[in-house]
């Protein structure tokens, strides 16, 4: 690294300081011009599919960032190689980086999507912010609590834009799910049981030689010191999810993982995008699995169970939901029922069957996204909110953290929605952070 470059990146830096080379800011009045540059960060398979998404809209892919050489220059390839094929669309000449800080600091770009693994979201997402860049960040949204309330209160303060990767908001089944359940439809709501895998666990893997290409330090970033294994970071290119987010360290297991999908929709269709539950308990055995609850002022529980995808109870009927799975029971009478194939119908016609017989006059309508990156967009040029904005994806978050320390340690946890602090001398602030690898801080 020569001596200007080193010079630059001190002061660039963490997401505790302000970056040196704020972007254009774009306001909706006066855009800088009509096709955004966006820099990715994080070039594994989830990026695979949001880079191939955001290809297609009307964004110039100016850059991309991964610690693994053969990741970062495949991505720079398949950006010029599309912009070769497609001129209409962008001009070759991706950059790739190393290091995310670089990219941020680039005047010429004004989005950054953020695909990394969950324990450098909100040290690049915060950097991003304070950079004047809107982000586009995968979910669950932060590592931990405190990273949630940091990156809430970062977006208002830096006026930007966030979205987060929470696509099940995007999808009708859900949607009309949720309204079906705000507008009475199912009676007065009793329980949600949510269905998803295991907490996170101690990380235990055994070191394995590296090969050369992988810059494993920075992938480590702000998480302690650990040997490395191709079960975190798999070398090359890969078409699987890899194993990381099955560690504390680094994840938070299925309840972070499918957790911040599934308890995002119990959320939704609670009414609870601004606030939460106030209690969360823990499963009756202290090794289990399942059993963890979300309890709500008003009584209501979501629980952590093997089922189908979200399901929601009510006095007088009951609303399943899941990717392309949708049923719907009143009064003991089938309404609507798409699981398989073998039903009939489909998904959707099952769904269109409900939203006509019951939400036709409906009180409350949802937020309608006709699809995830284009209402990000969208909401880019408007400065409006997105779907799954920062506070949505911040408290689904939120939601799955506590959900996990109940796991974690076989406690009761009383929580203030509004104050998001822990209450009446429950929990231990310590669970709500992590200790920090330097130079790397929230």
């Amino acid at each position: 690294m020569n001596t200007n470059r080193r010079n630059f990146l001190k002061g660039v830096a963490v997401a505790g300081m302000p970056l040196i080379l704020p972007s254009r800011i774009w306001a909706a009045e006066t855009p800088p011009n009509s096709r955004p540059g966006i820099g990715f960060i994080g070039m594994g398979k989830q990026a695979s599919g949001l880079l191939s998404n955001f290809l297609y809209q009307d964004v110039q892919v100016l850059a991309v960032c991964d610690v693994d050489t053969t990741r970062r220059e495949a991505a720079k390839a398949k950006v010029d190689d599309y912009y070769t094929k497609n001129p209409t669309k962008g001009t070759p000449g991706c950059k790739s980086y190393t290091d995310f800080r670089e990219l941020i600091a680039r005047k010429d770009i004004d989005l950054i999507c953020i695909a990394t693994p969950d324990h450098w979201h909100a040290v690049i997402a915060l950097a991003a912010l304070r950079a004047g860049k809107d982000v586009y960040c995968e979910k669950p949204l932060t590592h931990n609590v405190h990273e949630a309330i940091e990156l809430m209160k970062a977006v208002d303060a830096n006026k930007r834009i966030l979205q987060t990767g929470s696509m099940q908001r995007s999808s009708k089944e859900f949607r009309v799910a949720c309204e079906l359940v705000l507008n009475g439809a199912i009676g007065k709501v009793e329980r949600v049981e949510c269905q998803f895998g295991d907490p996170g666990k101690p990380y235990d893997l055994k070191e394995e030689a590296m090969e050369p290409g992988l810059d494993w330090d920075m992938w480590l970033g702000p998480a302690q010191k650990v040997v490395y294994n191709s079960e975190l970071s798999p070398r090359g290119i890969h078409n699987h999810f890899p194993h990381w987010r099955n560690y504390r360290e680094f994840g938070g297991g299925m309840v972070t993982d499918w957790g911040a999908h599934h308890l995002d929709i119990a959320q939704w269709g609670l009414g609870m995008d601004n606030s939460g539950p106030v209690e969360i308990r823990p499963p009756e055995k202290a090794d289990a699995k399942r059993g963890a609850m979300l309890v709500y002022a008003n009584g209501v529980t979501v629980t952590h169970k093997d089922g189908f995808g979200v399901h929601f109870f009510g006095t007088e009927g009951e609303v399943q939901v899941n990717r392309g799975k949708f049923t719907f029971t009143r009064d003991g009478k089938q309404i609507a029922k798409f699981t398989k194939k073998e039903d009939g119908s489909s998904c959707e016609a099952q769904v269109v069957i409900a939203e006509r017989a019951f939400l036709k006059d409906a009180k409350t309508k949802l937020y309608v996204s006709k699809g995830h990156i284009p209402d990000f967009l969208a909401c880019v040029k408007s400065r409006q909110k997105p779907i799954t904005s920062e506070q949505v994806g911040g408290r689904s978050a939120i939601c799955c953290h506590l959900m996990n320390q109940s796991y974690y340690h076989h406690a009761k946890i009383l929580w203030d929605p509004a104050k998001l602090a822990l209450r009446d001398g429950s929990g231990d602030p310590a669970w709500l952070t992590r200790e920090y690898r330097g130079p790397w801080t929230v």
